[in-house]
């Protein structure tokens, strides 16, 4: 699937999923965490991020103190140092990227700092999350960056249809 077409089919079903997500927060199935797991877990087995990497070129992750305290170790740096160079801080009062694509994406879309990344970096795209049904607002958002969650959903709505 190619970005552009991810886009525009996110954008055909944005209300679709909004609508869907609204009755799943009212009433989650008793199996949703397990579901997602499985359902997360069998979309991993055949998507391979390296030839996409849309989340590090498109959207930041929030970088929380021990993630700034963590990178800036393995960089060598202390943790103003690597604050200042790289982040900035939001509208919400968090720390976020100063750019995009992120700094730390080369051109294979490896990650520089992959065994240190940040914790919203290795948990995207929070489809695998427990209470899944708490965090379909960030799921939403991340539908039409994110090929893998965009199959999830799709995936999900035919296997548990509310």
């Amino acid at each position: 699937m190619k970005l552009s077409e991810l886009k525009l089919l996110a954008k055909d079903k944005h209300i679709e999923n909004k609508k869907y997500f609204d009755k799943l927060k009212k009433k989650p199935p008793k199996n949703l965490d397990y579901m997602m797991q499985e359902l997360h877990d069998n979309e991993f087995k055949r998507t391979d991020c390296l030839q996409c990497a849309n989340c590090c070129k498109t959207t930041g992750p929030l970088f929380t103190t021990a993630d700034v305290e963590r990178i800036a170790k393995h960089l060598r740096q202390k943790p103003q140092q690597f604050i200042e160079k790289y982040l900035r801080i939001d509208e919400d009062n968090d720390y976020v990227l100063q750019q995009l694509p992120c700094t730390f994406l080369d051109a294979e879309n490896y990650c520089m700092i992959y065994q240190v990344r940040p914790k919203a970096c290795r948990e995207f795209p929070h489809t695998d999350r427990k209470k899944f049904q708490q965090i379909t607002d960030i799921t939403l958002r991340n539908i039409p960056i994110c090929p893998a969650a965009y199959r999830i959903v799709e995936e999900m709505k035919k296997r548990m249809p509310l």
